[in-house]
């Protein structure tokens, strides 16, 4: 399926591992010229030349916290005019309420509930003064699921939704779509991490996570080609009356009500 996505210039935040990572391979290989930000600039000094080297294509990195006051303005400026945004930085931390203090609360939402929010506020005008442009919210299906041991991913995930729909209600209006997306688990570092909470809690042993893996459905995480290849179909002209809406990849999970 040709999905007529060369030349359109990318920028994706947290790009430097996991689902980041995977997005931008993802459309590098598709031809796009990205902009990648995370903090580590080792990590996105490597990708950039390992996509450069796989995928002939031009790669510009800005290595930086985008919590700090004027990062998001940075980021911008450097990344230039750009076609699509992915929002894909940030991780709230898994835990309940008793466990996640105040202040490591709001360290969670910083980077990703403020820091979606404000990467639109400063590409969205750029967007619509150009014609327009397309916005992919990377979520999380806790939003969803509200499972108390994911008490805060499933307070900011639903945030989040919520302001997707609304946004993207009326964003076509600027020929601006705005989509979001719930994975579910996925096969990266993260979910791993997150298990071993999970099975520290329930097991009492951190290291018989691979016992809760038989939960999900098929007995595993997504692959992360199953998440980034729906983002390179929302992204496409193919998609073009798609707005204000959220896609759930998550094989059900949402469905049954939790998230392990």
């Amino acid at each position: 399926m040709d999905l007529q996505l060369q030349g359109k210039t990318v920028l994706i935040t947290g790009a430097s591992q996991g689902i980041g990572e995977g997005l931008a391979h993802a459309f590098a290989a598709e031809g796009c010229p990205l902009h990648l930000t995370a903090r580590s600039a080792d990590k996105l000094d490597a990708l950039k030349r390992a996509i450069e080297a796989e995928h002939r294509v031009a790669v510009g990195v800005t290595a930086i916290d985008m919590t700090q006051d004027g990062a998001c303005e940075r980021i911008v400026e450097e990344a230039g005019d750009v076609d699509i945004l992915i929002n894909n930085a940030g991780v709230i931390p898994s835990g309940s309420l008793f466990d996640i203090g105040a202040q490591r609360w709001r360290e969670g939402w910083a980077l990703k509930g403020f820091g979606y929010a404000d990467m639109i506020r400063l590409v969205y005008p750029r967007m619509k003064a150009r014609g327009g442009g397309v916005i992919l919210n990377n979520i999380g299906n806790g939003g969803e699921v509200c499972d108390p041991n994911y008490i805060e991913g499933a307070a900011g995930n639903a945030s989040i939704m919520a302001m997707t729909r609304a946004l993207g209600g009326k964003s076509l209006d600027d020929n601006i779509r705005v989509v979001g997306v719930n994975p579910g688990p996925v096969d990266t570092s993260r979910i791993y991490t997150m298990l071993r909470k999970f099975a520290q809690n329930e097991l009492g042993d951190a290291e018989r996570y691979e016992e809760l893996l038989v939960r999900y459905p098929l007995k595993r995480p997504a692959k992360v080609h199953e998440i980034t290849d729906l983002f390179l179909f929302l992204a496409s002209f193919r998609s073009g009356y798609t707005s204000g809406t959220v896609f759930t990849v998550d094989g059900g999970i949402a469905s049954r009500r939790t998230v392990v």
